[in-house]
């Protein structure tokens, strides 16, 4: 459907088509009511796919500044303006109003203030919320084919994040993600506490200043009421980490020390696949991946018969599978006593294996010992397992908003998902 300029349509109501019964006005002011305004003509233009609204205000009702919100005397009038509303029966709707400026004696002359469009906006709160709901079902390019989707998604994340509570905030959980082809990335900070998980900050970047804008969002006094924050072992989040944030318990996850040393295993496996192909010997190793890699209880039929084949060989490959089994046992202490002493005796056995890829594992991981033991000290209660499960519902945010590639629209459409943010207050619900 095309767009309609407002020169048009004014001109079209110039020629004051026959107006509608009034059995319909009084459907309208029935259903759609603002207080001090009433509908009080109807019209069909463009060859009847566009009914206009025009209202007026009651004689009584005094104009609004819109700078501080004060009543004030009527100054003189503009030109009509129409507003874009939710479309009808088909047909889109506009609501046309003659704005008045007010007297204010606070703010001096200024535009009044109508309870059906904020600022400059020229769609009503009722359709920016109705798109925006659209918006966080169907990907945007599908909404976008009818309508104006980005204006009204980023008018109600603006509202939102404005009256937003930021209170009862104790364990947040900061990461990255990658957008785009190359090194271009968004750092996401989001709240982990039981029962209130939701997106907090972002920003484009993964520097020590990027963490510092997004701590600075959420004010001194959330900052003071952290407690725990579960982190990777990026640096520049270490250090901002225990800079601005020194009463919290920073705790490395599980996740991603796992992941650290299931990637030293696979490179175990690949420089000892490429020295038996330079040997001239047989590939035992082949389609052996996922097989030393993967939990034992999550092994397929045939990857389990693969992973018996070559356990049967001794293997470098084979030692450092024996050791990533033996380490998952470390997170099965309930006491960080205990924990320590394991984690001292599987360190020293790796140091020994002679497997230069798992020994960097262990140096790595004694670098923050510290604070991966602080996993224990939370109690166990906070990981980056929510984070990551965060982490892949932006995956399916970003692909809603497909051919919005900017940093500030991947902001709002990831503040729009996954914000929680409170909604502007409407005349209409809309599924």
């Amino acid at each position: 459907m095309t767009r309609i300029g407002t020169a048009a349509l004014l001109s079209v109501l110039s020629k004051q088509p026959p107006p509608f019964p009034m059995r319909l006005l009084t459907l309208i002011n029935a259903l759609i009511h603002f207080k001090g305004f009433v509908f009080n003509n109807a019209f069909l233009t463009d060859r009847n796919q566009t009914l206009v609204l025009a209202i007026r205000p009651h004689k009584r009702n005094s104009p609004a500044c819109s700078g501080c919100s004060c009543k004030g005397s009527v100054y003189d009038h503009l030109s009509p303006r129409l507003y874009q509303h939710v479309p009808l029966w088909g047909l889109k709707v506009y609501f046309e109003y003659v704005m008045r400026r007010v007297d204010c004696k606070h703010c001096g002359v200024c535009v009044e203030q109508v309870p059906w469009a904020h600022g400059k906006q020229r769609m009503t709160n009722d359709f920016q919320h109705f798109l925006s709901t659209w918006a966080r079902r169907l990907t945007w390019g599908e909404v976008a084919t009818f309508f104006t989707v980005h204006r009204a998604v980023r008018s109600t994340v603006e509202w939102g994040l404005k009256h937003r509570e930021l209170d009862g905030i104790t364990a947040i959980g900061v990461d990255e993600i990658q957008i785009g082809k190359g090194h271009h990335y968004m750092t996401l900070v989001y709240q982990i506490d039981k029962g209130a998980r939701r997106l907090l900050a972002v920003r484009p970047g993964r520097e020590i200043k990027t963490l510092i804008c997004c701590l600075r969002e959420l004010g001194p006094t959330v900052r003071t009421s952290i407690q725990f924050v579960c982190s990777d072992m990026w640096k520049a989040y270490l250090t901002v980490i225990a800079r601005r944030l020194p009463q919290a318990l920073n705790v490395l996850d599980k996740f991603h020390i796992v992941a650290k040393l299931h990637e030293a295993v696979d490179q175990v496996r690949r420089e000892e696949t490429a020295q038996m192909a330079k040997d001239g010997y047989e590939p035992i190793l082949k389609n052996s991946r996922y097989c030393l890699l993967k939990r034992p209880e999550n092994l397929t039929p045939k990857q389990e018969l693969k992973l018996s084949e070559v356990l049967q060989y001794k293997l470098k490959s084979v030692r450092a599978h024996q050791l990533k089994e033996s380490f998952r046992a470390l997170w099965d202490y309930d006491s960080i006593r205990w924990a320590r002493w394991y984690w001292k005796k599987w360190s020293a056995r790796a140091m020994r294996s002679k497997l230069e890829p798992i020994k960097k594992f262990v140096r790595t991981i004694r670098n923050h010992e510290e604070l991966i033991f602080n996993y224990w000290a939370a109690k166990k209660e906070f990981t980056s397992g929510v984070v990551e499960g965060l982490n892949r519902k932006v995956n399916v945010v970003t692909r809603k908003a497909y051919g919005f590639r900017s940093e500030e629209v991947y902001r709002i459409a990831l503040f729009h998902t996954l914000g929680k943010l409170p909604e502007p207050p409407t005349t209409h619900k809309f599924c």
